[in-house]
């Protein structure tokens, strides 16, 4: 999917996502519905192989996924063969999800579906029984920055069970969601028993990678490549953020490396406060052909004093 080798360096993993996100990121494409879906393939290569565990499962796994692996002796442990990530739940029932961003095969070797306690009757030494709640479910979805800035909706659907029908729901992804953060479905998990209540849906985000964004808490990292000259001489350039375009000026004989901080243009937080935007400046060298012209210049600079 991302066009590279199995041995290939993170950085090099990193190059080559950010080449093909930019191609194919839905705000940029001219065939938005096939770019999406490019776009979702690109992001889900990118999880797996930047991410050492996953990286390490993908390359067990990854051509025979489909494959269920044979069981362990004595059986399936907990109710699960190993390997099996694609759905989740509690003892011997399993859930499906559908809208959460993620593809069957991400689900299938790196789904974190989970159920919490199975529902169940206590009977105390009276005979009574006791009501006892369902039990929970979990899963991920996956989250845009641009969801997580301005909040959203989204619709997905949820069964339960090979025999189950379908169940839809929307869900609402709050303005300033954080990576991590759990979104509650109240009464969509297991049901209960004896009477008890049903158990809760949590739906864990995670955030879609950017092709130009970085995010740390709620500060965002963009990496921005500007010619030798440009650092040399100083120049006003354009940065995307979230909102848009930005200009911003670049002094003469700036470094790389060298980060400049847009205050409050970052995510926002819990208390509502937005983090900060830094553009950290990467300057690139010309790339071959180099034209006698070009060499006769950079000469005549090696030449002078310092």
């Amino acid at each position: 999917t991302l066009g590279v080798s199995k041995s290939a360096t993170s950085d090099e993993l990193k190059s080559a996502f950010r080449k093909m996100a930019r191609k194919y990121h839905p705000d940029v494409a001219a065939d938005k519905k096939n770019a999406e879906e490019k776009f979702k393939e690109i992001n889900e290569a990118y999880e797996v192989l930047g991410d050492p565990e996953k990286r390490k499962k993908y390359d067990e796994l990854g051509p025979n996924w489909q494959q269920p692996p044979p069981p362990p002796r004595g059986g399936p442990q907990g109710g699960q063969w190993p390997g099996g990530g694609g759905f989740g739940g509690g003892e011997g029932m399993e859930y499906e999800f559908g809208g959460t961003g993620f593809s069957d095969f991400f689900e299938h070797i790196f789904g974190t579906r989970r159920g919490g306690r199975q529902a169940g009757t206590w009977q105390d030494f009276g005979g009574n029984n006791t009501p006892l709640r369902g039990q929970d479910i979990e899963s991920d979805i996956l989250v845009t920055l641009e969801e997580a800035f301005h909040g959203s909706t989204r619709r997905i659907s949820f069964r339960r069970g090979e025999s189950g029908k379908p169940e839809t729901y929307t869900v609402r992804i709050p303005k300033g969601v954080r990576e991590g953060q759990r979104i509650r479905l109240a009464g969509i998990g297991g049901a209960g028993a004896g009477g008890g209540t049903a158990g809760d849906l949590f739906l864990r985000v995670k955030y879609e990678r950017h092709p130009e964004f970085e995010v740390t808490g709620t500060d965002i990292l963009h990496e921005c490549e500007i010619p030798a000259w440009q650092a040399v001489l100083g120049a006003e350039i354009s940065v995307p953020t979230l909102e848009g375009r930005a200009k911003l000026k670049i002094p003469s004989g700036s470094q790389p490396g060298r980060k400049f901080r847009l205050g409050g243009k970052g995510l926002p937080g819990p208390d509502g406060k937005r983090g900060d935007f830094y553009m950290q400046l990467q300057v690139t060298l010309p790339e071959p052909p180099i034209s006698p012209q070009e060499l006769e210049i950079w000469k005549k600079l090696s030449e002078l004093p310092g």
